[in-house]
């Protein structure tokens, strides 16, 4: 004989939570019209001085990517961007590493 399952407490109580809620304004988001989600993406630009680069480079004899991003607080590709420039320039040279884990040295 067949009925319906009795909830817990607890399982009742977060029914009752939810409700009130929902009915308080806890909506999730709304579509457009035509049913897209408005939503913009932010551009962030991190521009990484190279005499500053250079600074920390002649200070610690040798750096690798990771370094200079945790030192100067950069995302590692500004970091990588940076050392690549300085490469093509002639500022720094390659010491060591292997696989994109490059240990860089001032020249």
């Amino acid at each position: 004989m067949g009925g319906a399952k009795k909830k817990g407490a607890a399982a009742m109580e977060k029914s009752q939570d939810d409700s009130k809620a929902k009915d308080a304004g806890g909506k999730k988001d709304k579509k457009d019209k035509k049913g897209e989600k408005t939503e913009r993406k932010a551009e962030i630009t991190v521009i990484l001085a190279e005499d500053q680069a250079l600074k920390l480079i002649k200070s610690n004899n040798y750096l690798t990517i990771q370094e200079l991003a945790k030192q100067t607080g950069v995302k590692i590709s500004a970091a990588n961007a940076c050392l690549v420039g300085l490469l093509k320039k002639g500022a720094v040279k390659r010491a060591g590493g292997f696989s994109g884990h490059w240990i860089y040295q001032s020249a």
